[in-house]
């Protein structure tokens, strides 16, 4: 908008004026001026009168101070305009969320029926009415507050009218009766509280001195090759399992991942589990199974016209087929994992001359962890379930849950176990509770790493974490005969009825809800309920950095903790393969940051295959390296489009 000659302009005639002209930028909602000043003006303050001004320069029109004031003005309600539209747009998904009843339960979810429309009715009716009379409740506090009704207890006694009364009556009702009941409930939780804290800490405490003393699994017999023929170590019999069900996004990755892994190609099989129920879905997965049968790779693609058991059902019918008893270990693999070429030679040879082991794990690690807040808050809870919770339970109990997914399990331990059953939503928590009262033992390999990627949306996290806790109180409940019956130590059984199912399955969800979600709101509206102070902020504050621990960053990139680390192997092995063809025999180094002592270890034990491995060259459109540019990056380019994973050349 040009300068505006009108009223002030024009009063004094053109020749007359010396204001300062001012451009107005008009953009909704926010304003900006641009001021124009001659050359040889000198900076000056804003608000100078004229007789303080400096020689040679201009002042400030009052009317100029007046439309940057109201332009200032029209900015601030243009951003709390902003604000209140942001607000009433979240209350109204939350009403809509509330309205509609949802769950998380879904169509296709496995396990008992799903619950009946009108139970879910009723729990949000309950949500929706607590909520009401907890601002209910809050706005008779605050008017008490503004009106100084704050009552004596001698008062209460004496008669009152009017509302006055009502809160007297109030007061009396609420130190006779709920408050006796919510301080019950609150020395309930917060004793839980405590034993729940207590056994976090004593885990913290086995991962320090798992770190302290340097403490990993060994391998009894080092399987290495013989120098002339690497093709004459230990590499017995394995079968690698891809369950998917519909993975039109991943099923490439996941494929072209399996068929890489460093093993001679004779002495493993690839089952391709498909359970899509979309036929587009099932003829790219067909073929892209067909396409890497053609480069040498045995791989075969199985789908059910039934999907019963699910998952369960899927590992179940896989492993009824007649060729698997020629094979002596298993590995699994969910569609969205993808393992490091040498992850075979890194897990099976712990089974050598160490019959009493039936899996072996390893841990995840998230290409996507950086993504959003959530990633980043689910990166941080996963590093401590592993590096503390499965680590210490590996070193000093030899048992675990199974995560369903980057394992390597004996087949005769699963034979022996009774093998995949569909009567639960948590298939590999059963396998491997069965498999523990067996007497079979476990391992957790913290230095072997896995990529897989983390839920980036809230709808697919919540999800996820509906499969997760749906079924551990039925697993208990099927497995407690089993466990009181079974043949294994004393200590054993408490460790997995109270530790394992109880206090971690159980009592953890139950009291974290309670304590923080219902009693610490109702201690505001009932101070006669007393919660101490170190149980609101103190003690969740150590168990939140005892949480974060597992998880430093440190110089600025995330640190991979127990030593290698798929970012830094797969930064590695691409740097190894510029220039060659993708998916040679040159495998990922994990172990890049094992101290010097552990590493010749690691080497012993994992023999470098350079010359007939049996792996299979990828197809034109698997993954493919970059070269490393001049800030000392490495890209890897997977083969779906926008999955890209940046990495530090170690």
């Amino acid at each position: 908008m040009a300068p505006w000659t009108g009223l002030w302009g024009a009063r004094a005639g053109a020749g007359a004026y010396r204001g300062t002209p001012v451009v107005v930028k008009m953009e909704n909602p926010n304003w900006s001026i641009s001021e124009i000043s001659p050359e040889d003006a000198e900076d000056e303050d804003f608000l100078v009168s004229g007789a303080a001004r400096r020689k040679g320069g201009r002042g400030k029109n009052a009317k100029q101070i007046t439309w940057v004031l109201l332009l200032k003005a029209h900015r601030a309600a243009g951003c709390l305009a902003s604000l209140a539209s942001a607000a009433v747009t979240l209350g109204a998904a939350a009403r809509r969320r509330v309205a509609d009843g949802r769950t998380d339960a879904d169509a296709g979810a496995p396990g008992p029926a799903r619950e009946s429309p009108v139970l879910r009715s009723r729990f949000y009716a309950f949500i929706r009415a607590f909520l009401l009379l907890s601002l209910l409740l809050l706005a008779v506090e605050l008017a008490a507050r503004f009106h100084r009704w704050d009552l004596a207890a001698s008062a209460l006694a004496l008669p009152i009218i009017g509302v006055e009364s009502l809160y007297a009556s109030w007061l009396r009702l609420r130190a006779a009766y709920l408050a006796p009941l919510l301080q019950f409930l609150t020395d309930a939780c917060v004793v839980l509280f405590l034993i729940q804290s207590a056994d976090r800490l004593i885990q913290c405490l086995g991962s320090f001195y798992i770190t302290v003393k340097r403490i990993k699994p060994r391998l009894r017999s080092p399987a290495l090759p013989d120098a002339e023929d690497p093709d004459a170590g230990y590499y017995p019999m394995v079968l690698v399992q891809i369950p998917m069900c519909n993975e039109k996004e991943v099923y490439q990755q996941s494929i072209a991942a399996v068929c890489n892994l460093d093993w001679p190609r004779s002495n493993f099989l690839v089952q391709v589990l498909d359970d899509s129920d979309d036929p587009t879905t099932q003829s790219l997965i067909r073929e892209e199974v067909a396409k890497w049968q053609q480069t040498g790779a045995r791989i075969l693609y199985r789908h059910r016209v039934l999907r019963d058991g699910y998952k369960a059902g899927n590992l179940k019918s896989a492993m009824a087929c007649s060729y698997v008893k020629d094979y002596e270990f298993v590995a699994i693999f969910d569609a969205d994992f993808q393992p490091n070429p040498d992850f075979l030679k890194r897990t099976v040879p712990h089974f050598k001359d160490n019959d009493e082991l039936g899996l072996v794990q390893a841990r995840w690690s998230f290409v996507n962890k950086d993504e959003n807040l959530l990633t980043r808050l689910q990166n941080i809870n996963l590093c401590f379930h592993f590096e503390v919770e499965q680590q210490v339970n590996g070193v000093f109990l030899n048992f675990f849950g199974f995560n369903g997914t980057a394992g390597v399990w004996r087949i005769k331990a699963l034979e022996e176990s009774g093998g995949w059953m569909e009567r639960t939503t948590v298939e590999d928590m059963d396998i491997a509770v069965r498999a523990h009262l067996h007497g079979w033992k476990f391992i957790f390999l913290n230095d072997v790493e896995c990529q897989c990627e983390l839920p980036e949306s809230y709808e697919a996290y919540r999800k996820q974490q509906h499969r997760w806790h749906s079924g551990p109180m039925q697993l208990f409940r099927l497995c407690i005969p089993d466990i009181i019956k079974s043949k294994i130590s004393v200590w054993k059984k408490f460790n997995l009825i109270f530790l394992f199912f109880l206090l971690r399955k159980l009592i953890l969800p139950f009291y974290s809800f309670t304590l923080f979600c219902i009693i610490l709101p109702m201690t505001m509206f009932v101070p006669e309920a007393e919660l101490p102070d170190w149980v609101v902020c103190y003690i969740p504050a150590l168990m939140s950095l005892l949480n974060i621990l597992p998880s430093p960053v440190v110089g600025g990139r995330p640190h991979l903790p127990g030593g290698g680390g798929a970012a830094q192997g797969a930064a590695a092995a691409a740097e190894d393969r510029v220039g060659a063809e993708p998916g040679g025999a040159d495998g990922a180094e994990g172990g890049a940051g094992e101290p010097e002592e552990g590493r010749e270890e690691a080497e012993e034990a994992q023999p470098d295959l350079q010359e007939g491995a049996g792996a299979v060259a990828a197809p034109a459109d698997g993954r493919r390296s970059q070269p490393a540019d001049e800030t000392g990056y490495t890209l890897l380019l997977p083969a779906v489009p926008g999955h890209l994973l940046l990495v530090s050349r170690p």
